[in-house]
């Protein structure tokens, strides 16, 4: 995106700056990625049946699989051995809304779950090793980043007295 350095017409003065955002526990930018392809239609070579995917959505998360797990195994494995390298476009709808429709869907939106799965990792790190003050620093960041995600989702995916506490995230983890 350019910016201005100089006032007035002299485009010598213009320079082009990164637009990408600064990542939220360090002063440095974020990577950038390449962008995905603009389509607005599934390639040829992947014409499965709608329904036949949304089934496949199901079957995968009742095998206990997350969504972002589902789009890669579509991906790679398809359905009926055929790839399908985009959900959104061969059903109109994006993976967890499939899930939302058919009840499949996990109590904790996924962000937030792998949030927690680290948190719990890190926090039973610091209690076998009470002097790693790296991944104390790690740790108090990630509780963090899950308060916000948590005060995100309040009332709308989670309950309205919702708050995170080591304890309960365990219980939501580990419940089975």
């Amino acid at each position: 995106m350019p910016i201005r350095l100089a006032t007035g017409s002299d485009e010598r003065f213009v320079r082009f700056q990164s637009t990408t955002m600064a990542r939220m526990h360090t002063r440095r930018r974020g990577s950038s990625d390449s962008d995905k392809p603009a389509a607005d239609e599934p390639p040829e070579w992947s014409d499965v049946d709608d329904d036949a995917v949304e089934a496949r959505v199901v079957e995968l998360a009742e095998q206990g699989h997350s969504p972002s797990e589902i789009g890669l195994k579509l991906r790679d494995e398809g359905v009926q051995g055929t790839p399908v390298p985009n959900v959104k476009l061969a059903t109109g709808k994006k993976v967890t809304e499939i899930l939302e429709e058919n009840d499949a869907d996990g109590d904790v939106p996924e962000d937030l779950r792998n949030l927690m799965e680290r948190a719990v990792r890190l926090r039973d790190h610091m209690d076998e090793n009470p002097g790693d003050h790296q991944n104390k620093r790690a740790l108090q960041n990630t509780q963090s980043k899950i308060r916000r995600l948590v005060d995100y989702y309040r009332g709308d995916e989670l309950d309205e007295d919702f708050t995170y506490s080591y304890d309960k995230a365990v219980a939501l983890l580990y419940e089975d």
